[in-house]
């Protein structure tokens, strides 16, 4: 009787076995370390089909940069860089979070994720003084793209300073294969002195609280898709631009001159999508995605059609490379 208990027993758990690896199912997913990248590039499409524990880590580090020719800014960033880094996971893995407060820091910061099942965005659980370190993890249940942001108190002065970026949850067969992708996010600043006013600028939370911005710029400073920095691609190519609007305030009317949104993904969403867009609508705090397919060569300005906000940073450049189709566009008869 003892060996018909023992070899019942054996068939149970190999049976459980046999059903965990039937539903790819796994007790410990494979631990990996996030590859994130900075405006405008985004990380390479996820190829594995299984939820993995995926390690992230970011610093909030405060420095001065360029916000436009010969203006700067103290930003306060996401490793450095403004917009912060673009994260890629999968639906259904885990995101173990490391937030490190650099120790020269005079500020303690935190993240509010977007992407988060729960109080506040993981920011109580992230909230990190100068020099100290402190971890989250959570699980992705929603496919969608995600903005992340700096929840600590002033919060709109922790957003307006710069500590904010984009996390895409990849539904589990992914996205639909496209040529090029980029990562733009709009953005207003704030400053004490005029648009242009040369020289190191101060934050003014007055023009805050007013919605009074005087720089709306595309990835962190003005002309930063311009000239050197502008996208590219070649005539043929389908494009998809990951939009993100951290505001603070204003909505965005995103619009690229010459073209039209064959596919927009409204506000985060990646499932049904809407069709020939001429110009999308993007709230503060949220993201869409939009596609087109490139059929003639020439420079595409990239704007906020709220368009004085052009006179104020909100342009870039799509630089597409490529054979002229007069049957599409032409001159003359």
């Amino acid at each position: 009787m003892r060996r018909s208990l023992i070899w019942g027993l054996i068939v149970l758990l190999g049976a459980s076995l046999y059903s965990v690896v039937l539903r790819g199912e796994s007790a410990s997913p494979e631990k990996v370390e996030a590859v994130i990248t900075y405006a405008p590039q985004v990380p390479p499409p996820i190829t594995r089909k299984t939820p993995a524990h995926v390690v992230v880590h970011l610093e909030a580090i405060e420095q001065v940069g360029d916000l436009s020719q010969g203006v700067q800014y103290e930003f306060w960033t996401f490793n450095g860089h403004v917009p912060g880094p673009f994260i890629r996971v999968r639906v259904g893995d885990e995101i173990e979070v490391h937030l490190k407060n650099n120790e020269k820091n005079k500020n303690t910061h935190t993240i509010d994720f977007h992407a988060v099942n729960g109080p506040g965005g993981g920011m109580a659980h992230l909230m990190t003084d100068p020099g100290k370190e402190n971890v989250m993890t959570f699980k992705a249940l929603n496919p969608g793209f995600y903005v992340y942001h700096c929840a600590a108190n002033p919060v709109p002065v922790h957003i307006s300073n710069g500590l904010y970026g984009v996390i895409l949850v990849e539904p589990e067969n992914g996205l639909a294969p496209v040529d090029k992708e980029f990562y733009v996010m709009q953005s207003e600043f704030y400053t004490e002195a005029e648009i242009g006013t040369q020289g190191l600028q101060a934050q003014s939370s007055v023009k805050g609280m007013k919605e009074a911005p005087e720089y709306v710029v595309f990835n962190g400073k003005v002309g930063s898709l311009m000239e050197s920095g502008a996208l590219q691609a070649k005539v043929g190519d389908k494009v998809r631009i990951f939009f993100g609007n951290i505001g603070p305030n204003k909505i965005s009317s995103f619009h690229v001159i010459g073209e039209i949104f064959d596919n927009v993904y409204r506000e985060g969403s990646v499932s049904e999508p809407d069709h020939n867009i001429q110009t999308t609508t993007v709230p503060s705090g949220s993201a869409s995605i939009v596609e087109f397919m490139l059929q003639e060569p020439g420079d595409y300005l990239l704007v906020d059609h709220a368009i004085f906000r052009l006179m104020r940073g909100a342009a870039g450049v799509l630089h597409v490379e490529g054979p002229e189709n007069p049957a599409i566009f032409r001159k003359g008869n």
